[in-house]
């Protein structure tokens, strides 16, 4: 059976029809059981680099549901260890797999250079974009709310992968609102700062970032932080958790809005960016959206490979 190969490297290489058909399909795939086998014989490759609890279970557990195979690969096991380069890995790949989901340490330049034999490759996680991980965020909203339009949402915290996915996200979705709140040095990279503007601009949202907890928006939807220390990262400044420590999530963000849901894209540090009590708590729905990593894969899997995608 033929596959139809699409990239999804960057939440640039989907068009706004397709984010809103993945939404849609992992929106589904949270209540369906029996989900159908659209990937029956696909074969699906499992690369990561670095750890990974929730986007490696979610991707492997996702592809067996939707009837593919699996083939997994630690760090230490391709060729690319010993000088093979990353195009001559994925061309060699792209005869013997249907696609490849990976996460790397490095840019979304690796993994442009691992699909240009035509292999059809997930980014599960690079260093500057988490794209998957704001499958999953749309997926809960939508879940949650409905809809993901007029939604207001405050991030607090680093401005690191899984921000730049949320604002090249949210961005594409009219009326929504995002407030960024990062600490000064730690914001969004300007390029996907502008990337975000230039999609709020055409689809009537609005992105905007400062580097202090004061005049917060009140009577926001969702209040979204991640852990300080990204997976596979560190901070050059030995001082860095004092510039953090005024964007901790604690409960006293709920005084202006009330009935706002809590987001974290997991793991948590219970007490540095997060509450206990807030992480725990009755507004929490970070474990539903920890589930919804699966359904939003197979939904990414579906859009990359099934035929019946388009």
């Amino acid at each position: 059976m033929a596959w139809e190969g699409k990239q999804l490297i960057s939440l640039d290489d989907l068009s706004d029809a397709q984010l809103d058909r993945i939404v849609e399909w992992g929106t589904g795939y949270a209540g369906d059981d029996r989900p159908e086998q659209v990937l029956d014989g696909a074969v699906v490759g499992i690369y990561f680099t670095k750890t990974s609890t929730r986007t490696r279970t979610a991707f492997s557990a996702g592809a067996l549901r939707l009837g593919a195979r699996i083939v997994t690969y630690g760090p230490g096991d391709l060729q690319t260890n010993t000088g093979e380069t990353l195009g001559d890995t994925g061309a060699v790949l792209a005869g013997m797999l249907d696609a490849l989901v990976a996460r790397t340490a490095g840019p979304p330049g690796e993994l442009r250079e691992l699909a240009s034999g035509g292999l059809a490759v997930v980014n599960a996680m690079t260093a500057d974009e988490h794209p998957t991980q704001a499958l999953a965020d749309l997926v809960t909203l939508a879940q949650h709310f409905g809809h993901v339009a007029g939604l207001r949402v405050l991030y607090a915290g680093e401005g690191n992968n899984t921000a730049a996915a949320l604002a090249l996200a949210l961005s594409r979705y009219p009326g929504v609102e995002l407030h960024l709140r990062t600490p000064r040095g730690y914001g969004l990279a300007p390029d996907v700062l502008a990337r975000a503007h230039r999609y709020a601009q055409r689809c009537g949202a609005s992105v905007s970032e400062r580097h202090d907890m004061a005049a917060l928006p009140t009577g926001v939807d969702a209040i979204y932080t991640t852990r300080w220390q990204t997976t596979g990262t560190s901070k050059a400044d030995p001082g860095w958790r004092a510039v953090f420590a005024p964007f901790r999530v604690h409960a006293g963000l709920w005084d202006g809005s009330p009935k706002a849901v809590f987001l974290h894209d997991l793991p948590a540090h219970r007490g540095e960016e997060v509450d206990a009590d807030v992480l725990d708590g009755p507004a929490s729905i970070a474990f539903t959206q920890a589930e919804n990593k699966m359904h939003s894969a197979m939904a990414a899997l579906r859009h990359c490979l099934a035929e019946s995608a388009s």
